[in-house]
């Protein structure tokens, strides 16, 4: 995957964040490349990369949880965009017909 370019400010945020996330990162990968080197041949499929891909989902929650603590401590640099009003649904009675 290409690398994806960065301004200054997004960039100091990215390594903020792996900077936070090195370790775990690197426990992790330890921990599939012992599954991987435990499993003979015939089990890398089925099982072996069900537990895998629980794993990197299970790393994934773990970078955006810190990704939105992260911005929760230091805020965002712009308001978030208002909620669109929930249009009003007409009552429908048990005769089906739309009551005002």
């Amino acid at each position: 995957m290409p690398e994806i370019p960065l301004p200054v400010e997004q960039e100091a945020e990215a390594q903020n964040l792996y900077a936070q996330l090195k370790e775990t990162f690197d426990r992790e990968a330890r921990q599939l490349a012992r599954l991987m080197a435990s499993q003979p041949d015939a089990h890398l499929l089925g099982a072996t990369e069900f537990a895998v891909r629980e794993r990197v989902l299970r790393l994934g929650a773990d970078v955006l949880q810190t990704a939105l603590q992260e911005r929760k401590k230091g805020g965002t640099a712009t308001p978030a965009p208002p909620v669109p009003p929930v249009p009003k649904r007409l009552a429908v009675s048990a005769g089906g017909s739309a009551a005002s």
